[in-house]
């Protein structure tokens, strides 16, 4: 387990103005930002990132909603930083999600769930290095 984990705030969420909102939530919730951008991704980007669905039916839908508009990436830091922070996002269903998650506060829908959160070490480590360099983090 390490306390590092990797979220991006999603094109809906950015669109909305909802960008501040959700890192004051992530922030208030005792997570550190160790690095962040602010970005949209390309196409071939979003579909480089998201490549684990790429046999999925919903891959291409994924690929063009990620690159319709800026996200926020982010790598954050806490102890138990992946789970506190799945936690803090809510399911990805937002009728199903906690009241006070993230995703109850700001998504419309399953599509449209205005964050992604790492769901495993091992994934916020890739996924942290596929956004920033050594130099753009502390």
């Amino acid at each position: 387990m390490t306390n590092r984990t990797f979220t991006m705030i999603k094109p809906d969420a950015t669109s909305k103005g909802h960008t501040g909102a959700i890192l004051d939530q992530i922030i208030k919730a005792g997570f550190t930002v160790k690095a962040m951008k602010w970005t949209k991704l390309s196409t071939e980007k979003a579909g480089e990132f998201y490549a684990v669905h790429k046999e999925r039916p919903f891959y291409g839908e994924l690929v063009d909603f990620m690159s319709s508009g800026p996200i926020v990436a982010a790598i954050l830091e806490k102890e138990n930083a992946v789970a506190d922070f799945r936690k803090l996002i809510g399911a990805t269903n937002p009728a199903q999600a906690e009241e006070g998650t993230i995703r109850k506060n700001f998504a419309a829908s399953v599509g449209e769930n205005a964050v992604h959160g790492s769901d495993s070490d091992e994934n916020a480590e890739i996924e942290g290095n596929f956004f920033f360099n050594f130099f753009e983090r502390y």
